[in-house]
């Protein structure tokens, strides 16, 4: 269990879409400081963020934001990029682009903020996956989010003995210019971000935010054709 009142996080991609309800649920629940970062960030009024930058895909970037957050307790794993072609059609450099951004990016601020939250008392590791992770269909960002929920779950061993708590998110479709153009339901990221701090705050390891993510992760039992999703 993690408390986030008078904590300082850190969240990716966290200026717009589900990163930005993230900081904002973290202030609204008393967090002291959040840093929030991009590609190219742009100052905020509020002086409890720090909008600070930061490619996961470039390991310097990744090791200077570390540097620069001596202070956190909570890493939230947002940043991610989506490249709809059907893998057979997709141009290869997207796919690597896909798996750099959604896999071995996380896995960077994984090395480099685990000395920064174990020398701050375990805190809590944060990684936003998807019903991708487990449903077909999703072409490269669906594997990139199935490789990530391996990676949690061997990060959650990894982990335990510095006390991190390790939280898996997944969640169908929040409604952010991500998936703008995909006809599909979608839930209000304000309502991830309350499912998923209430999960932190629980102690939880693992969050099904929405109705449809807990059904496809009880299809994992059946048959593997079960498992395609209608994505249009």
């Amino acid at each position: 269990m993690t408390r986030i009142e008078g904590s300082v996080a850190l969240v990716t991609g966290g200026r717009r879409g589900l990163g930005r309800a993230f900081v904002d649920e973290l202030l609204r629940r008393g967090a002291t400081k959040v840093y929030a970062t991009a590609r190219r960030p742009e100052p905020t009024a509020d002086d409890r963020i720090d909008t600070i930058p930061l490619d996961v895909t470039d390991p310097g970037s990744v090791a200077a934001a570390a540097a620069r957050a001596p202070d956190v307790d909570i890493v939230v794993n947002n940043a991610g990029t989506l490249h709809p072609a059907p893998l057979l059609k997709a141009e290869m450099n997207d796919v690597i682009t896909t798996f750099d951004t959604n896999v071995f990016g996380p896995l960077r601020v994984a090395q480099a903020f685990a000395p920064v939250l174990a020398a701050n008392g375990g805190g809590a590791l944060v990684d936003i996956h998807s019903v991708l992770s487990w449903g077909a269909g999703a072409a490269a960002y669906g594997a990139s989010k199935a490789a990530f929920w391996s990676l949690t779950n061997s990060l959650r061993l990894e982990l335990t003995a510095q006390h991190t708590q390790v939280v898996g998110v997944h969640l169908g479709f929040a409604d952010t210019d991500m998936v703008a153009g995909l006809a599909v339901d979608k839930i209000d990221p304000k309502l991830v971000a309350l499912a998923v701090f209430d999960g932190v705050e629980r102690g939880e390891h693992e969050v099904l935010v929405d109705e449809v993510t807990r059904q496809v992760k009880a299809a994992l039992s059946g048959p593997v054709e079960g498992l395609a999703l209608p994505i249009g």
